[in-house]
């Protein structure tokens, strides 16, 4: 028998060994593909997120701007990076899209408290869309990542909402 010979392909997985089994979905990426599908049946408004390509841990999510506020209009993309021991610890969202915002730092790094220390198994993927949904529409200035804009924000909030528009048109459209 010579190395080039291959082994039957099992029709699972495709490309080398080994190859996965329907068991080997672990009890994180059945939860991920539950929620996956809740999501997908009953999306929060302006929402929509899902894996990046066959990585179920990697999803992409696309957010518009509420109306009414200065971000209406916009389209943000974000990233969610889900840990192998989810639901008992939070995915880590980012901003990939540019935002003028008192809880969104330069990096795209999100203050969010269901994200850190509020974080329950019980939440659900949705549940934090419609978190981050809130905080634009509603930030919190008194526990900023970017304390100038947060002070922008409490000191002239026409200005705020200006900066934040122009951001809006500049990076989200």
């Amino acid at each position: 028998m010579s190395s080039s010979t291959s082994l039957p392909s099992s029709g699972v997985g495709g490309g080398g060994g080994p190859w996965p089994s329907m068991t080997s979905v672990t009890s994180s990426g059945k939860r991920i593909q539950k929620e996956m599908l809740e999501l997908n049946a009953d999306p929060p408004a302006d929402c929509s997120a899902g894996p990046k390509g066959d990585n179920l841990y990697h999803w992409v999510s696309t957010m518009i701007g509420p109306q009414g506020s200065p971000y209406e209009g916009g389209i943000f993309f974000l990233d969610i990076m889900f840990p192998p021991d989810y639901p008992f610890n939070p995915p880590k969202v980012t901003f990939k899209t540019r935002i003028y915002h008192c809880n969104v730092n330069s990096a795209g790094n999100l203050n969010l408290d269901i994200l850190k220390d509020g974080w329950s198994p019980a939440l659900t993927i949705s549940k934090v869309l419609l978190a981050i949904k809130s905080i634009i529409t509603n930030p919190d200035p008194y526990n900023p990542l970017v304390s100038s804009i947060a002070c922008l924000y409490l000191s002239d909030r026409a200005k705020h909402d200006e900066i934040a528009a122009e951001w809006t048109m500049r990076f989200a459209r």
